[in-house]
C-alpha cells in the first residue's frame, strides 16, 4: 500500500508541473495579442497626430496623396470592385425575388384554374347526369303533360234527352245534359233576367237586388245562352204581403215552360229560391219542374230527390256585409250557458203542459201512428234545466213568435235578442220539425246559421233532417247531430266532450258559415259550386298578378363573396346550365274536383278556385320512383344513398326535382340591393329573382345590375305596400319562393339547407330568425317578442321558405281588413302570413340553423329599428286574433339541423354540410 502510494505522489509531481506551466504560457499568449495590438495602435494614433499634416501616416493626406501610394490603390480598386460586384448581386436578388413572386402568382393562379376546372367538371358531369335522367324520363313517359286546360265550348244545337219515367225520378245521370257540360268548358252560367219573369213582381226587391249583385261579381256568368252549361231561375223568396196573389202551380208551371231555353223540358236549368224568412212559402211544392234541379231552403220528402236536387242556406245578410269583428271569439270554449233553445210549438207545448209524457220511448212507439218526440224532448230538457246541474236556458214560449211551417219550431223575438243568447251559449239546439215528411226548413236553416254565426255549437235533435248542402259538407265536424229518441242522453253527451274537440267543432263551423253561408255572393257561389262538384267540372283557376317588368340593363358580371360561400370542400349541387326549370302547373285539375271532393270542401279556402299546385298534394310511397313512377325523382347516390358528397349531387327527398324563386322588396337601396343580388350569384337551383320595387321612383338610368347567370325580373308595383310582397306574381313560375329582404344577409350553403327542409315540409313556413307571440298578464292580450327564446312561433319572412299557394291565399282569400292594417301601419305582413299558414295547417313554422337575425352589417338602418315598430306589432296580433276569432299561432320548441351536424365521421366519409 505504500509502495503505492508513494508512486503516485512522486508521478503527480511533474503533472502540475506542466498544467502550471501551460496555463502559464495560455496567458501570455493571449495578453500578447489582445494587448499588444491595442498599445501599438494607441500608440502609432499619438505619433500620427503629434507629427504634421505631412508626417501622418495613416490620416488622410491633402490632395488625394494617400490614393496615390500604390497598395492604397489598390485596396480601393478592390473596394470599389467588391462594391459594384455587390450591387449586382443585390440588383440580381431582388429580380430573383420578383420572379419567385410571380411564379407563386402563377402557381395560385393555376391552383385556382385548377379547382375551377374541378368545379366545372363536376358541374358538368353533374348536368350530363341531370339530361341523361330527363332524356330517359322522356323516352320513359307514359302520361302526358297537363296543363291549364283549353276551353271546349257546347254546340249551338241541342239534341234533348230520353225523357226519364217520372219527374219524381230526376237524378243527374238521366236528367242532366253532361254534353252541354264539357270538362274544360270552364262551367259557362247562363242568367236569366229577373224583370223579364212573370212572377218578377212577386219577388222580395232585397232577394232580387242581392242576386242581383252577387251574378255581377260572379266569374262564371256568361252573356251568350247558346254556349251555357247552366241556366239560372230565380223564383223566390216572394213578398210577405204581395199586392195580388202569386201565380197557381199550374200558372207557374207554364210560365217556366214558356222560358226562351227551358226546351220542353228544363234540363240544366236550376230554380234558385232564396229564403229571408223562417216562415218561407214552398213556392214550387205541387210545381211539376220538368229536368229542372230546384235550390231552396224548405222540402218535403215527396218533394226532394236527393242528388240533384240542393239545400241552401238562407239569405240573411241579403245586401249588407257581415262585420266580422264584431264575432265573438271562439276562447273561452266554455260559455254561460251549457246549452240554450227558444222556441214554441203551440201543439207540442200544450200536449206537454196538460199530458204527463209516457215513461220511454218504447211506450210512444207502442202504437201505429208515429210518436210525437217532441213531447218527450220538453219534458227531458225542463228536467235538465230543473237539475241545475249545469246553466241551461230553454223556453218554450215566446212574447213574439215568428211564423212557421206547422210542425216547425218558431223563431223567438229579434233576430239581435237571440244573436246575444247565443253568444252565451256553448251548444245551441237545433229542434228538427215533428213532421217527418219535412225533410228540411227554412226555419232549421234559420237556427244553424245563427249558431255557426256567433261560435255556439249546432246541437241538431233529429238525423233525418237535411243540412245544407250536406253532399259535400261533412256537418259531423261543425255540428252534433243526434236522433230524437237520445234527448235523454243529450245532457251527457255534451258534458263529456273535451274543449279540444269543442274547439275544433267551433272552428270548422266559423269556416262554414264564413265561407258558404255569410253573404249573398257566397250563397251563389256556393249553389254553382255544388252543382260544379257534382258534375266533375274543375273550378276556374285563381288568377295571377301580372307582372310590369321594368327595364334594366346588367353590366357588371357577379363576382363570390369567400365569406358567404364558404362551404368547405363541399359543392351545394349543380348550378342549373340548362334553361331555369319552371314547376308543373294543374297537374290535378281534375282530381281536386274528382277525388278530394271532402278536403275541397271541409277546409280553407273551399271549392272556389283552382290552384296550379298546393302544398298538399300526395307523395309517393320510396319505392315508387324506382318502380315505373321516377319521373323527375332524383335520388341521393341513385338510390343508394350516401354521406356529403353523394348528398350535394342530388336533392333527393320525396318529391321530384324543383327550382326556387327569389322574391326580393326593396324600396330605394340601390347600393344594397345590388349587393344582395351578387351574393345570390352560383346559388344552385335558384330558377330567377324577381325584384318588387316598391318605389315610387324607378331605378337609377346609370344602374348597372348585376349578372347572375340568371333572369333577373324587377318588377312594378302600383302603390307602396308590403303586401306586394306576397301577391302571387305571374313571373313566378315555381312552387317554392325564398322571401328575402333587400339586406338579409345568408350564406348559399344556409340558402340550400332551407330549400332542402321546406321540400319535406312543403305546408309549412320554414326559415331562419324566428320570434314568438307572449301573453300579458296584466292586460289580458297578446304580445310580439323578439328575445331569444326556447319557444318560438313565427318565422320572419324577411328570409323564409314557403309555398306559393299561400301568396294566393294572402292576396285574394285572407281578410281585407288584415291586409288594410298592413297597408296603414306599413308593418306587421310577416306577422299576417304566419298566422294565415298556422290558421290553414295548424302547425308552426319550422325554424332552421342557428342564426336568429339576418341583416347585413353596415346597411342602412330599416324600419324594424324604429321605437314604435314593436308598439305596432303588438297591436297587430291583437288586432288578427280579433279578426280570425283565435290565436292560430302555435309554439315549437326545436329547430332543424342537418342530419350529421357534430357527427363523428370516418375519414373517407364528408358531412352534409360543413357548417349546418
Amino acid at each position: 500500500m505504500q509502495r503505492n502510494g508513494g508512486g503516485v505522489g512522486a508521478g503527480g509531481q511533474p503533472w502540475v508541473l506542466r498544467r502550471v506551466r501551460l496555463t502559464w504560457l495560455s496567458f501570455m499568449l493571449f495578453f500578447i495579442l489582445v494587448f499588444f495590438p491595442l498599445i501599438a495602435h494607441y500608440y502609432l494614433t499619438t505619433i500620427d497626430e503629434a507629427g504634421g499634416p505631412d508626417k501622418r501616416i495613416f490620416g488622410p493626406r491633402p490632395g488625394g496623396e494617400l490614393c496615390e501610394a500604390k497598395h492604397v490603390q489598390d485596396l480601393c480598386r478592390i473596394r470599389e470592385s467588391v462594391s459594384e460586384e455587390l450591387l449586382q448581386l443585390e440588383a440580381k436578388r431582388q429580380e430573383l425575388n420578383g420572379e419567385i413572386a410571380r411564379l407563386n402568382l402563377r402557381i395560385e393562379a393555376c391552383k385556382r384554374s385548377i379547382d375551377s376546372a374541378k368545379q366545372d367538371l363536376l358541374q358538368l358531369k353533374n348536368v350530363i347526369s341531370q339530361t341523361e335522367h330527363s332524356y330517359k324520363e322522356l323516352m320513359a313517359q307514359n302520361q302526358p303533360k297537363l296543363s291549364l286546360p283549353v276551353r271546349l265550348l257546347p254546340d249551338k244545337e241541342d239534341p234533348g234527352l230520353p225523357p226519364p219515367k217520372s219527374a219524381r225520378s230526376c237524378r243527374l245521370r238521366s236528367c242532366f245534359d253532361y254534353a252541354r257540360c264539357p270538362l274544360t268548358s270552364g262551367f259557362p252560367v247562363y242568367v236569366y233576367d229577373t224583370g223579364s219573369y212573370p212572377w218578377a213582381e212577386y219577388l222580395d226587391p232585397l232577394v232580387k237586388q242581392a242576386f242581383a249583385a252577387s251574378v255581377k261579381s260572379n266569374i262564371y256568368i256568361t252573356d251568350n245562352p247558346n254556349i251555357a252549361c247552366l241556366y239560372l231561375v230565380l223564383v223566390g223568396e216572394l213578398q210577405e204581403f204581395p199586392s195580388s196573389p202569386p201565380p197557381s202551380p199550374l200558372e207557374l208551371e207554364k210560365q217556366l215552360k214558356a222560358l226562351p231555353y227551358w226546351r220542353s223540358d228544363g234540363h240544366n236549368h236550376v230554380l234558385v229560391h232564396l229564403s229571408r224568412k223562417s216562415m218561407t212559402q214552398n213556392f214550387l211544392y205541387n210545381v211539376s219542374t220538368g229536368r229542372a234541379a230546384v235550390a231552396q231552403s224548405t222540402f218535403l220528402e215527396q218533394q226532394y230527390r236527393e242528388g240533384f236536387d240542393l239545400v241552401v242556406s238562407p239569405l240573411v245578410h241579403a245586401l249588407s256585409e257581415p262585420n266580422f269583428l264584431e264575432v265573438p271569439p271562439q276562447v273561452p270554449v266554455k260559455r254561460k250557458y251549457l246549452f240554450t233553445f227558444q222556441g214554441e210549438r203551440v201543439e207540442s207545448l200544450r200536449s206537454s203542459l196538460q199530458e204527463t209524457p209516457p215513461q220511454s220511448f218504447e211506450e210512444e212507439m207502442e202504437g201505429d201512428p208515429p210518436a210525437d218526440y217532441d213531447d218527450r224532448i220538453i219534458g227531458t230538457l225542463k228536467a235538465v234545466q230543473d237539475s241545475h246541474l249545469d246553466q241551461v236556458l230553454v223556453e218554450f214560449t215566446c212574447k213574439n213568435p215568428r211564423p212557421s211551417l206547422p210542425t216547425e219550431w218558431a223563431l223567438c223575438g229579434e233576430r239581435e235578442d237571440r244573436l246575444e243568447v247565443l253568444k252565451a251559449s256553448t251548444f245551441a239546439l237545433v229542434i228538427a220539425p215533428g213532421d217527418g215528411q219535412l225533410v228540411a226548413s227554412a226555419g232549421c236553416g234559420m237556427r244553424l246559421f245563427e249558431a255557426l254565426e256567433v261560435g255556439a255549437i249546432p246541437v241538431v235533435l233529429g238525423d233525418h233532417s237535411r243540412l245544407p248542402y250536406h253532399q259535400f259538407i261533412r256537418w259531423s265536424e261543425a255540428a252534433i247531430i243526434v236522433p230524437k229518441p237520445r234527448v235523454t242522453e243529450l245532457h251527457f253527451l255534451l258534458r263529456s266532450l273535451s274543449d279540444n274537440d269543442m274547439l275544433t267543432m267551433r272552428r270548422q263551423g266559423r269556416f262554414l258559415w264564413e265561407a258558404y253561408f255569410s253573404t249573398s255572393e257566397n250563397v251563389l257561389n256556393t249553389i254553382l259550386a255544388s252543382i260544379r262538384t257534382s258534375i266533375q267540372v274543375p273550378a276556374a283557376p285563381i288568377k295571377e298578378e301580372p307582372a310590369q317588368e321594368i327595364p334594366h340593363k346588367a353590366g357588371k358580371i357577379a363576382g363570390t363573396d369567400a365569406n358567404l360561400a364558404d362551404n368547405g370542400d363541399l359543392d351545394l349541387g349543380p348550378v342549373e346550365t340548362e334553361p331555369p326549370y319552371a314547376s308543373p302547373r294543374f297537374l290535378r285539375n281534375f282530381t281536386y274536383t274528382a277525388a278530394d271532393t271532402y278536403r275541397a270542401w271541409n277546409r280553407a279556402p273551399g271549392p272556389f278556385h283552382l290552384f296550379p299546385h298546393t302544398p298538399l298534394d300526395p307523395v309517393l310511397p320510396s319505392e315508387a320512383k324506382f318502380l315505373g313512377s321516377g319521373t323527375g325523382f332524383r335520388p341521393i347516390g341513385g338510390g343508394t344513398g350516401g354521406s356529403g358528397k353523394e348528398f350535394q349531387a342530388a336533392l333527393g327527398g320525396n318529391v321530384p326535382r324543383e327550382q326556387f324563386t327569389v322574391v326580393m322588396l326593396t324600396y330605394e337601396r340601390e347600393e344594397v340591393l345590388m349587393n344582395s343580388l351578387e351574393r345570390l350569384n352560383g346559388l344552385p337551383y335558384l330558377n330567377k329573382v324577381v325584384v318588387v320595387w316598391n318605389s315610387p321612383k324607378p331605378p337609377s338610368d346609370d344602374l348597372l345590375w348585376p349578372d347572375i347567370g340568371l333572369p333577373i325580373v324587377v318588377v312594378r308595383t302600383e302603390k307602396n305596400s308590403l303586401n306586394n310582397r306576397f301577391l302571387p306574381w305571374d313571373a313566378v313560375e315555381t312552387e317554392a319562393i325564398l322571401s328575402i329582404d333587400d339586406d338579409a344577409h345568408l350564406r348559399h350553403d344556409e340558402i340550400m339547407f332551407g330549400f332542402r327542409v321546406w321540400r319535406e315540409a312543403r305546408d309549412r313556413i320554414v326559415g331562419f330568425p324566428g320570434r314568438y307571440h307572449a301573453w300579458d298578464v296584466n292586460h289580458q292580450s297578446w304580445l310580439y317578442n323578439s328575445n331569444y327564446s326556447c319557444e318560438l312561433s313565427m318565422v320572419l319572412t324577411g328570409a323564409a321558405f314557403f309555398h306559393k299557394y299561400y301568396a294566393y291565399l294572402y292576396s285574394y282569400v285572407m281578410p281585407q281588413a288584415i291586409r288594410d292594417m298592413v297597408d296603414e301601419y306599413i308593418n306587421c305582413e310577416d306577422i299576417a302570413m304566419n298566422f294565415l299558414v298556422s290558421h290553414i295547417t295548424r302547425k308552426p313554422p319550422i325554424k332552421v340553423t342557428s342564426r336568429w337575425t339576418f341583416r347585413c352589417p353596415g346597411c342602412p338602418q330599416a324600419l324594424s329599428h324604429d321605437d314604435s315598430h314593436f308598439h305596432e306589432r303588438h297591436k297587430c296580433i291583437n288586432f288578427f286574433v280579433k279578426v280570425y276569432g283565435y290565436m292560430p299561432l302555435l309554439y315549437t320548441q326545436f329547430r332543424v339541423d342537418s342530419v350529421l351536424f357534430k357527427t363523428r365521421l370516418p375519414h373517407d366519409k364528408t358531412k352534409c354540410f360543413k357548417f349546418i
